[in-house]
């Protein structure tokens, strides 16, 4: 009879194996052109990229299609640099127009305008990240950041880790940036290691993620997403977040089927 250390390593390694494959399958190049994350790609200066990173993840929700639409509106305004228009101060003359469901042009203005900040402040947004003592503090910082720049009034969309949120579109943003391999996620930061990304958690990972086996808790929190990450990192320790790609590949197979 098996022991439980060798039945409990007879189940990992099939679901690795699985998570590995579906990870090889969608990162690759054409997965670009379906998913927010075009928008960083198209740009070649850092700032660019990351400004792009941050305001494509935060409006990422919904149907891929929609986002997709309201991404290039959004950039459309901002013309051939995001950074640019940032710190130029353009973005004060962005009317109140509607962007992506609830996200209007006065939300595009607030985080023109904390963004303008965090490069005065910290010269890049991969600087601010670094200085805190891990992503969830970096989080913190950010957060406190542009809410300072906007008079102390704080973004609802800009998720608060203190309130035990998911913080999806920040961590989304995160693995963009950071993770190295490519070709979908950029690895524009160097300072940041991927091994202490978290998973970007929403609703449709959330379930694939516990129709494997791999999540028990029921909410879409910061618990689950500290659990999720922590079975993934049993898997692939140096770069746990790569197996959001898989379990996208995944949540598409469920879909289809």
């Amino acid at each position: 009879m098996a022991s439980p250390s060798l039945r409990s390593l007879q189940t990992i390694l099939p679901l690795k194996q699985k998570l590995d494959r579906l990870y090889r399958e969608t990162n690759r190049p054409e997965f670009i052109l379906t998913d927010p994350v075009q928008f960083p790609h198209r740009y070649k200066y850092g700032p660019d990229r990351e400004i792009a990173a941050f305001l494509a993840a935060t409006i990422a929700w919904g149907r891929r299609d929609l986002i997709l639409k309201s991404a290039e509106k959004m950039f459309s305004l901002m013309g051939h640099s995001p950074y640019a228009f940032v710190m130029s101060g353009n973005y004060k003359n962005i009317g109140d127009i509607c962007i992506h469901r609830t996200f209007f042009g006065r939300d595009l203005r607030y985080f023109c305008k904390g963004l303008k900040s965090c490069y005065t402040k910290y010269n890049s947004l991969e600087t601010l990240f670094a200085s805190a003592d891990d992503i969830w503090e970096g989080i913190n910082l950010f957060r406190a950041t542009m809410t300072k720049a906007n008079g102390g009034i704080c973004s609802k969309h800009i998720a608060n880790p203190a309130a035990n949120s998911a913080c999806k579109r920040l961590h989304l943003a995160l693995r963009w940036l950071v993770r190295q391999e490519g070709p979908v996620d950029l690895g524009l930061w160097k300072s940041i290691s991927p091994s202490s990304l978290f998973i970007p958690l929403d609703l449709h990972v959330g379930r694939t993620a516990r129709q494997l086996g791999l999540l028990d808790r029921r909410a879409n929190d910061k618990k689950a997403v500290v659990s999720l990450t922590e079975k993934l990192r049993s898997f692939c320790p140096e770069d746990p977040v790569k197996y959001d790609l898989a379990l996208f590949g995944q949540q598409e197979v469920y879909m289809t089927n």
